[in-house]
């Protein structure tokens, strides 16, 4: 495809003007949401799925729900939970993140909980009325924690470590939505997801910038 050749030729030159860039904290805002990305941390500037997800929550009824964002990266979509008056807990390996969570609470004058955590090992015991995840999805292995925002592992480790461990979390009633891109190997993690008998349900699509966008909610078979 001609797509993924462009991709192929200018992805070394963004990766090395990315990480020049994002070495001091930039400025993310997403209409009333007035964010900070601190260096370190998962960049939402120049892909989607942050604002797809913004999006896409804003039409939602949170009021009073329990709400997780894991893998939180700066925390934007708790924010915008927390402004819609959702009980919120923000969950990421990075400690980095986390601090950027709190940074972020403090700039848009709300409340949440913050949680340094390997997907559910901090959150035992706990289930939530929402789930939302942007997950990493290269099969590649990460070399620091920064890099774990982008790759999963070479054999898809962190889809079945949250797939084997999402049950315990959820209700029968709770919405767990994931947000993916064409780029993923989208069929492998659906067959990680069909193995702990979940099903993918696709609830938005989109494209933008040539590259289509997926929401799925994620749910057991009835």
């Amino acid at each position: 495809m001609l797509r993924n050749l462009v991709i192929k030729i200018i992805a070394r030159p963004v990766q090395y003007w990315a990480k020049w860039y994002f070495k001091k904290p930039r400025a993310y805002n997403y209409k009333q949401i007035r964010g900070t990305v601190l260096p370190g941390v998962f960049y939402p500037h120049f892909t989607i799925s942050t604002k797809l997800l913004l999006h896409f929550l804003e039409l939602k009824n949170l009021e009073g729900k329990s709400f997780l964002e894991l893998g939180c990266g700066t925390g934007l979509i708790s924010v915008l939970a927390a402004q819609k008056g959702a009980l919120v807990t923000s969950s990421d390996i990075n400690p980095k993140a986390i601090e950027n969570v709190r940074l972020n609470t403090l700039n848009n004058q709300v409340e949440l909980r913050a949680i340094e955590s390997n997907l559910f090992e901090k959150l035992q015991g706990e289930q939530f009325d929402f789930i939302i995840i942007n997950p990493p999805y290269y099969p590649k292995e990460a070399k620091s924690r920064a890099e774990e925002a982008w790759f999963c592992g070479p054999n898809f480790e962190y889809f079945h470590k949250l797939f084997s461990g999402l049950g315990n979390h959820i209700l029968s009633s709770s919405k767990v939505y994931m947000i993916l891109s064409e780029d993923c190997q989208l069929e492998k993690i659906q067959a990680i997801a069909k193995q702990n008998n979940f099903i993918f349900k696709l609830e938005l699509q989109t494209k933008k910038w040539g590259e289509k966008n997926y929401i799925f909610s994620i749910n057991k078979p009835i």
